[in-house]
């Protein structure tokens, strides 16, 4: 089932995020944790995507256990330095397997001097102009609410997005963030602009010190006061400290869906245990709001 389908006006959708293993490892784990993702009943799962393609095998055969436990796959694709045909051909090995939905991607810039080289991607609006040619599938973006590091500025980070969304983006979904004032913000500037597909509020539950610290170095996610001091009081018990950040997360989405947001994206970092508290903390919330 193609993702913009399930995106309907005044209904809530709560989707999971899972990534693969290196090539060649783990892979019977990971299959694992697709069932036990696909058994919370998420509208659906997206896949990512390895930079340069280096998982491409498992991120496809990974979808591709989603759509068979009978939950949409949103596969990720990157793009940036790679040869378009290589790309678009991994694009026909998703659709060969079942797979009608795909996060288009940029990916990180490579450090080589030579990009871009004729007949590489740039940026992931010319994959975008590509996978909508092709004609089959749904077609999901990236979004920024804090502003992607390196755009000169909010309003130039939207312009960008506008430019993804007239090129074909059904839906995009937003980079985690911990401050819902934050998003707020970030959709009226959206819509302010002319961008009126879905967007996604992307959530991921911090449940330990560690992964706050490298949540912060990777993406510069900024970190409200109330999530510091919970951090401060519980960071060093590994067990309190997850139960308070599935309880953040919890009242994130709480008030998300209080406020009319009506997708929510979980990173769940391969955890179906957080996730499936979470769920279960929302379970009336989401009921609510169903068909």
């Amino acid at each position: 089932m193609k993702i913009k389908n399930l995106l309907k006006p005044g209904q809530v959708t709560v989707s999971c995020e899972i990534f693969p293993p290196k090539q060649g490892t783990g892979l019977p784990h990971a299959r694992e944790v697709v069932h036990a993702i696909a058994a919370l009943q998420p509208a659906f799962v997206s896949v990512t995507y390895g930079a340069g393609g280096t998982n491409c095998a498992n991120s496809i055969e990974l979808a591709a256990e989603v759509e068979k436990c009978g939950v949409p796959a949103l596969a990720h694709l990157t793009c940036v330095s790679a040869e378009k045909q290589e790309v678009l051909a991994v694009a026909r090995r998703f659709a060969a397997n079942g797979i009608e939905n795909i996060l288009a991607l940029r990916g990180d810039l490579p450090k080589d001097d030579s990009f871009p080289r004729d007949g590489q991607y740039r940026h992931a609006c010319e994959l975008i102009t590509d996978l909508k040619e092709m004609g089959n599938f749904c077609i999901g973006g990236a979004c920024y609410p804090e502003g992607h590091v390196e755009s000169a500025n909010k309003a130039e980070d939207l312009q960008y997005l506008k430019e993804k969304a007239d090129a074909g983006c059904d839906f995009f979904t937003s980079q985690m963030f911990f401050d819902n004032d934050l998003f707020y913000n970030f959709l009226y500037r959206a819509l302010a602009v002319g961008i009126h597909v879905p967007i996604l509020a992307g959530i991921m539950p911090l449940t330990s010190a560690k992964q706050m610290r490298r949540c912060v170095e990777l993406s510069g996610t900024y970190l409200p006061r109330r999530f510091l001091s919970l951090v401060d009081r519980f960071g060093s018990d590994p067990a309190t400290m997850k139960q308070a950040g599935i309880a953040y997360a919890t009242e994130q989405i709480i008030d998300l869906i209080a406020n009319g947001v009506e997708h929510i994206h979980i990173y769940t970092m391969n955890k179906p245990d957080v996730a499936a508290k979470i769920l279960s903390n929302l379970s009336h919330v989401i009921s609510s709001h169903a068909d």
